[in-house]
């Protein structure tokens, strides 16, 4: 399928949906300022509870059988905003049948670009939370339209997607968030007090560990089925994926393990745990990365080579330069596959690892380190000389007494919407592009080594392979380029099908 053409008016057309808002928003500001000494509080007007219907976000969803269900139902805050159109590729979800039935006013669409041109004048606001593949596609056509957007992390399938939607962002003026809801969380700003006190003097070492992924990966390559489920549109699922068959060892979930589609453990997990050094620290794109992955034998003396999908462990080795705010080049070592790293020296002996060893953060200064978990919960903090600290326990409920789902992640997007771009409320959010782009490609990064790992060329021999990619690359972040290994960049950006393109 072709992406919609480009007549499509822009954002600063004359007959654009974000150019009929600003003209209401100015009949509505000098309506106002003429006839202020009228204004009744809306609670007396409507009665307690009442919210406007001029103060509700009109939402749309895309990509809603599976996170997207979470997403589009504390983004609508219940009733703090409307729903007004649903779109997922396959209606025979049962989530996708819940949420149609919950929402029976909705419109309902199998293909974004459709929703986008039918809908657009009644959207204010889009999540996407399809599979990784799809994210930057999705985004950047409700951008393009004026669409405030949230997306589901990793914000991307590859870095220069993440690149392409943060300048998107700055350029189209929408508000944005990524899906990673722990930097919502309220002890997140525990750690980040922690360190501005200097109580971990200069940080020069991070841990990063999983227990991801729980899914299957390492595994052959699957067969296609004979059959696609009547209700999935497979074609529409692919979108600029390069085109194989339907199974269902790709959909509905085990898509992340497969590089045509997914991000692996790092695209899953990467955007929570790596979220706590990069605000801690205000860290920006690395200079050099080094992994190395863990083989699976299904005969002896001879490893699977499985380039199409992700390993089934991996080790990553990131370096970040010295910043304005951490005054030490810092080492980030990645884990996954339930590697967990060994008990730094300022952990006390007997003191459990966050998360019982599973998923967890250490952030390792010359005065004290950092413990958390997976969010950035339950932070405690450990000096040289014995001193422990824990942060207070997360508050039960929000500001107003009412229960934040997700740590209000999706609920304080809603209202940086409504106050719009560059508001105060945008400036707050914990996980604009402007933060959650950087974030992104430095997790990608990690993606990018371990592809080069797997690229090899037999030997002049024909006894066995070189294996060129397996040594430190060193990154140049403002030009989104390896400089040390050409074989590399190929994974930086992906070819999309013939139809797709990311025409910002």
């Amino acid at each position: 399928m072709n992406q919609p053409d480009n007549s499509t008016p822009g954002p600063n057309s004359p007959t654009s949906d974000k150019a009929v808002t600003s003209r209401r928003q100015f009949i509505q500001a000098g309506a106002l300022a003429a006839t202020s000494f009228l204004i009744v509080p809306r609670h007396v007007l409507g009665g307690k509870g009442f919210i406007a219907p001029s103060d509700k976000l009109n939402i749309a969803g895309v990509g809603i059988g599976g996170k997207g269900f979470g997403d589009v139902n504390n983004s609508f805050n219940n009733g703090a905003n409307n729903v007004s159109a649903l779109c997922d590729v396959d209606w025979g979800l049962p989530r996708v049948k819940e949420i149609f039935g919950k929402f029976p006013n909705a419109k309902r669409y199998k293909d974004f670009r459709e929703m986008l041109d039918k809908e657009g004048k009644n959207i204010d606001a889009v999540t996407v939370s399809t599979a990784d593949h799809t994210h930057a596609i999705v985004a950047m056509a409700a951008m393009q339209r004026g669409k405030h957007v949230y997306v589901q992390k990793p914000m991307t399938h590859n870095i220069y997607e993440a690149r392409m939607l943060t300048e998107a962002a700055r350029k189209y003026k929408v508000v944005t968030q990524m899906g990673n809801q722990g930097s919502s969380n309220p002890q997140q700003k525990q750690m980040v007090e922690w360190y501005d006190k200097g109580l971990l003097g200069t940080v020069h070492t991070v841990h990063l560990w999983t227990n991801r992924p729980v899914w299957p990966q390492g595994i052959p390559v699957p067969t296609p089925a004979s059959e696609t489920p009547v209700d999935l549109d497979w074609d529409l699922w692919l979108g600029p994926a390069q085109k194989v068959g339907y199974t269902p060892a790709y959909h509905p979930f085990k898509w992340r393990g497969w590089w045509n589609f997914g991000a692996g453990a790092l695209g899953d997990i990467g955007c929570h745990i790596m979220d706590v050094p990069f605000r801690v620290l205000g860290l920006g794109y690395p200079t050099e990365v080094e992994t190395s992955v863990g083989a699976v034998f299904l005969k002896d003396w001879t490893p699977e080579y499985i380039p199409e999908g992700c390993p089934p462990s991996s080790r990553v080795e990131l370096k970040f330069p010295a910043s304005s705010k951490n005054k030490s080049a810092v080492t980030m070592t990645w884990a996954d596959g339930g590697i967990r790293p060994f008990r730094p020296e300022m952990l006390p002996a007997g003191e459990p690892f966050p998360e019982n060893g599973e998923n967890g953060v250490f952030l390792i200064g010359d005065k004290g380190m950092i413990a958390c978990g997976m969010y950035g919960d339950d932070p405690k903090f450990y000096s040289k000389s014995g001193q422990k600290l824990e942060a207070a326990p997360k508050p039960k409920s929000g500001p107003n007494g009412v229960a934040l789902p997700e740590n209000g992640h999706q609920v304080y997007w809603t209202e940086a919407c409504k106050a719009g771009f560059n508001s105060k409320e945008h400036k707050a959010l914990t996980s604009s592009f402007d933060f959650a782009g950087p974030l992104t490609e430095s997790v990608l990064m990690g993606n990018l080594a371990i592809r080069s790992y797997m690229v090899r060329s037999p030997k002049a021999d024909g006894k066995g392979f070189n294996y060129t990619g397996r040594k430190q690359l060193t990154w140049d972040g403002k030009n989104m380029k390896i400089t040390n290994f050409d074989e590399a960049n190929q994974f930086v950006k992906r070819e999309y099908r013939e139809g797709w393109s990311l025409n910002a």
